[in-house]
């Protein structure tokens, strides 16, 4: 039996989250076994066969051509982002596979960091490629609570959300956060799938989170944008802050968050409160992630 591949995957979980009046299908008399579209159907609606579509999501047709991608992407409604993963797989899958992206460097410039203190009180840091943690201002550190309770090579926003105890209480909309991450991973793991410290993080998400693992089954794909959250945190209460997102040139993929609130609302008020607190509240540590050595925290703070 041929082994279905990462791009047969992919067509099948998207295949599934279609429902067929979404496409102008009726859903027909009796019970559907499968959740959304049929074989049949998709490849109807791609103008393919139903034997090469078969064939494709099997693994045992591994050429799909342009044509084809663009046919298929349109009849499971993707958008761009999604299409750009699933040119990728399509490309891997013919064993054409984009040109690896350069090593990961975690070294951040000193004007960034100046740019971090430069923002203040507003909380921001620099995360890599995979979202790991590599700069910070003492509010943009203090904003994931208990983050620096971790060695700094340990300190990753998604692993955070997955792992930290205190995350399910900080983020009032957990599982909307949980899926914004993994949709992240995934747009990354279409153009780069064997970068080693995108394998190390899923690698070790899926064993510890079965969250994550229900969730990286989905195949969603999202790329980190601006927007806003809420937080409910024990150092200043309950804040709503929007967030920009910008990436740094020359970089390896490096983004600067920043948040923010309107001057003079509460939300400005917690957030400068938060730029304020000790030193040690909640285990700040140093503001460019060089804080003492610890081990992960076990139990949520009250």
């Amino acid at each position: 039996m041929t082994e279905q591949t990462e791009l047969g995957r992919f067509l099948r979980a998207r295949r599934g989250g279609v429902r067929p009046a979404d496409v102008g299908l009726p859903t027909g008399p009796g019970v559907r076994r499968t959740p959304g579209l049929r074989r049949e159907e998709l490849a109807t609606l791609a103008g393919v066969s139903v034997d090469y579509y078969t064939r494709l999501e099997r693994g045992k047709e591994t050429r799909p051509g342009p044509a084809v991608v663009e046919a298929l992407a349109r009849a499971l409604r993707l958008d761009d982002e999604e299409r750009d993963y699933f040119r990728d797989l399509a490309a891997q899958a013919a064993r054409r596979a984009p040109e690896p992206r350069p090593p990961l460097s975690r070294t951040v410039r000193a004007s960034v960091k100046q740019l971090l203190e430069t923002v203040r009180p507003n909380p921001a840091y620099v995360v890599g490629r995979t979202n790991d943690l590599l700069a910070a201002n003492p509010g943009g550190l203090r904003l994931l609570h208990g983050m620096a309770d971790w060695p700094a090579r340990q300190r990753n926003t998604i692993r955070y959300t997955f792992l930290h105890p205190a995350a399910r209480t900080l983020f009032p909309d957990w599982e909307q956060k949980a899926k914004g991450g993994v949709a992240q991973l995934r747009a990354f793991a279409g153009s780069d799938p064997d970068a080693p410290d995108l394998a190390a993080l899923i690698g070790e998400l899926v064993v510890k989170s079965p969250d994550f693992n229900r969730l990286w089954e989905r195949y969603e794909v999202r790329s980190i944008g601006e927007g806003s959250k809420t937080f409910h945190h024990p150092l200043v209460g309950t804040m709503t802050l929007t967030h920009e997102v910008m990436s740094l040139n020359r970089t390896d993929g490096q983004r600067v968050v920043i948040y923010m609130a309107p001057p003079g609302s509460p939300d400005h008020d917690a957030m400068t409160l938060l730029d304020l607190a000790a030193p040690d509240a909640g285990g700040a540590g140093e503001p460019d992630g060089s804080a003492r050595k610890a081990e992960p925290r076990t139990r949520a703070q009250g």
